[in-house]
């Protein structure tokens, strides 16, 4: 099956340090992401419903952007990256979303990360 990229953005009223405190500690992403996270140097052990994922944070710039590998990913070339920038013309906070998967995948990826999303939008308040 063929990978494709997908990117998607999302506007919040908090500001990018605010946003980038939810993406990278572990009380942050229990709120919106994963059931719980445990953070090992680079390594970020999610889990949900009894499972566990990890994936290696391979690019970290603070309140910017962060980008991760699943580590069983056989694509080396694939990442999730959450990027934040301010509007210039708003002066609101984008989210940039960029996920890979399955071609056949793409609405339920994004519904997915609508979902996730939403719900970090509730928690920090829009």
């Amino acid at each position: 099956m063929k990978r494709v990229q997908i990117e998607m953005e999302f506007i919040f009223k908090a500001s990018p340090a605010m946003l980038y405190s939810f993406i990278t500690s572990p009380e942050g992403l229990v709120r919106w992401f994963c059931d719980a996270v445990d953070i090992v140097n680079d390594y970020y052990h999610f889990y949900w419903e009894g499972s566990r994922e990890t994936a290696e944070l391979i690019d970290d710039i603070e309140e910017e952007r962060l980008r991760f590998h699943w580590v069983k990913s056989d694509a080396r070339f694939e990442y999730f990256e959450f990027r934040m920038f301010k509007s210039p013309i708003t002066n609101e906070t984008i989210l940039k979303v960029i996920d890979f998967c399955d071609a056949d995948e793409v609405e339920d990826q994004k519904e997915l990360w609508e979902s996730q999303i939403a719900e970090l939008q509730k928690v920090i308040g829009g």
